[in-house]
């Protein structure tokens, strides 16, 4: 399994940028898929996460700014992040999760650049 992740970058204060994570299988064969972040010198966190049956997650300082989304028929999740901030800069990693067995996907990074 794998998981492509794209759609960072560098945005000014108050930007939007769109996140993609496309799995190699059918997205709809994961619980759970969602993105977290790391900045640098911080330990990773979660930021959003969806399972099969639209459940939604939200770390409580993006609440009303981001959106997580997943389209089965394209095997791929989205973040949408709007009103970003600079302590938005981190690198984010697009994860999934299988619950029988357990298992955890990991995606490469993309790294999200937000100036003041």
């Amino acid at each position: 399994v794998q998981l492509q992740a794209s759609g960072g970058g560098l945005v000014q204060a108050g930007g939007s940028l769109r996140l993609s994570c496309t799995t190699s299988g059918d997205i709809s064969h994961f619980n759970t898929v969602g993105w977290h972040r790391q900045a640098p010198a911080n330990q990773r966190e979660l930021v959003a996460t969806i399972d099969r049956y639209g459940f939604i997650k939200y770390k409580d300082s993006v609440k009303g700014r981001f959106t997580i989304s997943r389209d089965n028929a394209k095997n791929t999740a989205y973040l949408q992040m709007n009103s970003l901030k600079p302590e938005d800069t981190a690198v984010y990693y697009c994860n999934a999760q299988t619950l029988i067995p357990y298992r955890d996907y990991w995606g490469q990074g993309t790294l999200v650049t937000v100036s003041s």
